[in-house]
């Protein structure tokens, strides 16, 4: 059956006529020129709506075209001074709106052009649609210029109108027209009775598309923020040439006794909480083999809810029970008074003793049965058979967990420790910041807090940053390491 699908295939493609092969590659073009469309809209140094000073310059085109008061935040003045209109900057964001929806048409059609003809020519209109609609966007954001170039005050108004990011925009809207028309014309009219049909190796491109787009968007876009790093800056100021300091911050970080001294602290207390969570890595593997030989379905499944639900709870409402639990008047020291054991109530939650200890059981409390899933999903795809020969052996319960299931999950549990190491640096700040109080503070600072403390709290954005920075890089670089070292003793690795 396999070798007849890879021969149908190839009689697809050898059966496509030179036009459909020429059209093939023509698409190309458009797809890169709306992929590229799409990622130039969230880039504040390629807006063609920055047509004047009274534009935030750190507004992309996406911004301009979905928030209108972030686009005249600055404008209020020259509004009742009469040096701008007001109807100009509606043009504006009517036509940055324009363009934006006219790049996810052309966007579309990129998408569709992996399909069949009837699919290909679907979306030559969408591409059609598309670009017609940056030319209406662009236009309405060149009329916006000329109307605000007018002003009897361009001192004040400054107008600057961004060509070379207007142009590029109108390019590749040209571009995403011609292939369109080019292919429309080329490619055959689909049969009635064809229907809509894509590749499913496209399809499968296509449903990752999206997770690679949020990646990108939330997770290497904001990495931008690491020049703060290099400059001098303080909330509510800009970046420029002016306050441009190098690596002042980070040769601070060495220079100064003070910030040292907390580096180290900070660093001791991230790197024995991670040490202890590393040190217990294997208990979510225990819980969930001695989960899986639980017979009984209904107590299996009330205790995986059980201790699953505590994952979606927030370390707020955690403290609160925390708190209602060992404060002063909580029940631990109500009971220990009553019963006499104590002469007076006692906050165990303000003392310093054991925190790390606290911490850790805490975080199993909360997130043992979540790990557990994976573990468990593991255990669902060892076969069974293995099971069924151990019993016929002779093998024991234990016998079967110890010489089948663990074995089974190792290479899970490798990967996951892998993680772990790499992200040793990495302990979270919302469960420290809320059980942070002044007895523990000194055992409670973890890095991912002591950063949030500097940057937010004590306005030391650069510095921040920096700390924030190295811990990244040394992260990436622990995880390349614990892989080395797991393909050199295991023969395995994760990247």
């Amino acid at each position: 059956m396999k070798c007849l699908g890879k021969e149908s295939k190839r009689n697809m493609k050898d059966s496509k006529t030179g036009k459909e092969k020429v059209a093939g590659y023509i698409y190309y073009l458009s797809r890169v020129a709306a992929l590229l469309s799409v990622v130039l809209i969230f880039l504040p140094a390629c807006n063609p709506a920055k047509i004047c000073d009274y534009v935030n310059k750190n507004m992309s085109l996406f911004t301009s075209g979905v928030a209108y008061g972030d686009l005249t935040k600055l404008c209020v003045r020259a509004f009742d001074r009469g040096w701008v209109q007001e109807s100009s900057f509606v043009i504006l964001f009517i036509g940055s709106l324009i363009t934006c929806i006219g790049i996810l048409g052309a966007a579309a059609m990129g998408c569709m052009s992996l399909g069949n003809n009837k699919l290909k020519r679907l979306g030559n209109w969408f591409g059609i649609g598309g670009a017609a609609l940056q030319f209406v966007g662009l236009g309405g954001i060149f009329l916006a210029y000329s109307q605000i170039a007018q002003t009897t005050k361009p001192d004040k108004v400054i107008p600057n109108f961004p060509l070379g990011n207007w142009l590029l925009f109108l390019v590749m809207a040209i571009v995403v027209m011609a292939v369109s028309v080019i292919t429309q014309c080329l490619l055959p009219k689909p049969a009635k009775e064809e229907k809509y049909e894509m590749e499913s190796q496209y399809k499968l491109f296509l449903m990752f598309l999206p997770f690679a787009a949020l990646c990108f968007v939330f997770s290497y876009l904001p990495l931008y923020g690491w020049r703060y790093a290099f400059y001098d800056y303080t909330s509510g100021g800009t970046l420029s040439a002016d306050n441009f300091v190098g690596f002042k911050w980070f040769t601070m970080l060495f220079e100064s006794e003070a910030t040292r001294n907390d580096i180290i602290r900070v660093l001791r207390n991230t790197l024995a909480m991670s040490g202890l969570r590393l040190a217990t890595s294997w208990c979510a593997m225990a819980f969930a083999i001695f989960l899986s030989e639980i017979k009984t379905p209904w107590v299996r499944k009330f205790v995986q809810t059980f201790t699953t639900i505590p994952n979606f709870i927030s370390w707020v409402l955690v403290y609160a029970i925390a708190f209602a639990i060992f404060a002063t008047d909580g029940f631990v020291s109500s009971m220990m008074v009553n019963t006499g054991v104590w002469a007076e109530g006692k906050n165990l939650l303000m003392s310093s003793s054991g925190h790390w200890f606290k911490m850790l059981a805490w975080g199993m409390w909360k997130g043992i049965g979540w790990s557990a899933i994976i573990y468990i999903a593991g255990i669902a795809g060892i076969d069974q058979q293995l099971y069924e020969a151990a019993t016929v052996d002779g093998a024991g319960r234990f016998q079967k967990m110890w010489h089948i299931t663990v074995p089974g999950l190792l290479p899970t549990f490798m990967v996951m420790l892998l993680m772990a190491i790499a992200g040793i640096l990495s302990n979270g700040m919302d469960q420290y910041m809320v059980f942070d109080n002044p007895n523990n503070t000194n055992v409670n600072m973890v890095l991912d807090y002591y950063v949030y403390k500097l940057g937010i709290m004590d306005g030391n954005i650069p510095f921040a940053t920096m700390v924030g920075m190295v811990k990244s890089v040394v992260s990436v670089v622990l995880l390349f390491a614990a892989n080395g070292v797991s393909k050199l003793l295991r023969g395995e690795s994760i990247v």
